[in-house]
């Protein structure tokens, strides 16, 4: 641990440059990160706001998981300047988070939420819907007992099982019942319409929020805004190109020691910037626009789209207004589907 802190402030050194903007957001995730020390959690801030142009108004979200809330740690995260908190709950049935594996269960999920709002009025939760041990009746509870306890912002997705897991061999020998996506599709609807009727702005795909409360992370990365990503797997983006550390642990200490990070690096094309644009704007609520894409990159490239897009029109899969095109309700759950084939070879 001690050495993979000093690495990440290094790493922040080395690479003071790479962004040109002002931070907006600082996000701590992509493993446990409310396992760090406090000190070092605030040595991490601190390196950040010496070496970049940090807003006075920043968003500073940390990643925790249910067991790992407690008064103490709540009082010191919010003295270090972490202002925004995202809590791993994925679900409040025992049942569920046994097939998940997950180290918590139910009343830690419940009683972390008691006690962070006590703290913090800026949380996220998230939580998995589609399992094969969810009931409607289950998914139903989740959802409201969220909302019960006032949590601004919600992040929902439907389990997924990545090739080589523990879960994906299970699932293989029949050990676990595997995922029916008809059962997601049908926990997508149902999430919706009681999210909405609570008054949460469905604004991007898996992500609600009430009014005020949207991530400035997440929509960043929609956007299409730079960010630097800082340890090992970390991607940045600075708008030319895209680049990821080094995955192992040991060599990404070892690179940054060196004075000389490891990473690999994309040089994106046009088209491949026009796929982005294509990709994270229609899993937004607003959608994508034919005049920025004429602008942007030609009126050839958005007359391909708009002829790709035909099918999904008239299936009503996607709505067109204005220039702007926006997933349906119908078309929400297909939107990687359909925003795949709007993609544009170079």
């Amino acid at each position: 641990m001690p050495g993979m802190i000093d690495a990440i402030i290094n790493e922040a050194l080395i690479r003071k440059n790479y962004l040109q903007d002002k931070v907006e957001t600082i996000y701590f995730g992509g493993g446990t990160p409310s396992l760090i020390k406090i000190a070092d959690l605030e040595r991490i801030i601190s390196q950040i706001k010496m070496l970049f142009q940090v807003s006075d108004t920043v968003e500073i979200t940390l990643e925790s998981n249910p067991d790992d809330i407690s008064e103490s740690n709540l009082i010191a995260w919010k003295k270090a300047g972490i202002n925004r908190l995202s809590i791993g709950v994925q679900s409040f049935n025992d049942i569920d988070l046994s097939w998940m594996n997950r180290a918590h269960n139910a009343a830690e999920a419940e009683n972390s939420l008691k006690i962070a709002k006590l703290y913090f009025n800026n949380i996220t939760i998230d939580l998995i819907y589609g399992s094969p041990t969810l009931t409607d009746a289950q998914w139903e509870k989740n959802i409201k007992l969220a909302i019960s306890y006032n949590i601004p912002h919600l992040s929902c997705y439907a389990l997924t099982v990545e090739t080589k897991t523990a879960l994906s061999l299970l699932i293989e020998k029949h050990k676990k019942e595997n995922i029916d996506t008809n059962k997601q599709a049908h926990h997508f609807d149902l999430m919706v319409k009681w999210l909405q009727e609570a008054g949460y702005e469905h604004y991007e795909i898996s992500n609600f929020a009430v009014p005020e409360f949207r991530s400035k992370h997440n929509c960043s990365y929609w956007n299409g805004k730079h960010y630097l990503g800082l340890g090992p797997s970390a991607h940045s983006f600075n708008g030319i190109s895209r680049q990821w550390n080094i995955a192992n642990n040991a060599l990404y200490i070892k690179s940054i020691e060196n004075g000389v990070p490891d990473f690999e690096i994309e040089n994106l094309t046009a088209s491949q910037k026009l796929n982005e644009y294509i990709m994270t704007g229609l899993r937004t609520i607003e959608g994508i626009s034919i005049p920025f894409i004429k602008k942007q990159w030609n009126i050839l490239a958005a007359t391909k789209m708009e002829q790709s897009a035909l099918k999904w029109l008239s299936t009503k899969h996607l709505s067109e207004a204005e220039g702007i095109l926006k997933l349906t309700q119908k078309g929400k759950f297909l939107a990687d589907g359909i925003a795949a084939d709007l993609f544009q070879l170079d």
